[in-house]
């Protein structure tokens, strides 16, 4: 017997590979913005693309609210001094 097994992509990009088994596709995640699906089964690879772009948005609007590099920390271009 053959696995069946692909590649999965979001937003143009590969961020995992799922393989069918016995109650729908595993999915095991290549991207860490999707590393809290690692591991799960999904019944269907349908639930796997609407999965994906609920994390993207949520991780968006996550990103969004909470930039990564605190303002403080940000790099200001010098000023000249007429």
């Amino acid at each position: 017997m053959m696995t069946q097994r692909f590649a999965v992509e979001f937003d143009r990009r590969t961020v995992g590979v799922a393989a069918r088994v016995p109650g729908g596709f595993i999915f095991y995640a290549s991207d860490n913005r999707f590393n809290q699906m690692d591991g799960r089964v999904f019944p269907r690879a349908r639930v796997i693309e609407r999965q994906l772009g609920k994390l993207a948005k949520r991780s968006a609007r996550t990103a969004h609210a909470f930039p990564a590099t605190p303002a403080f920390a940000r790099r200001r271009s010098p000023t000249r001094n007429q």
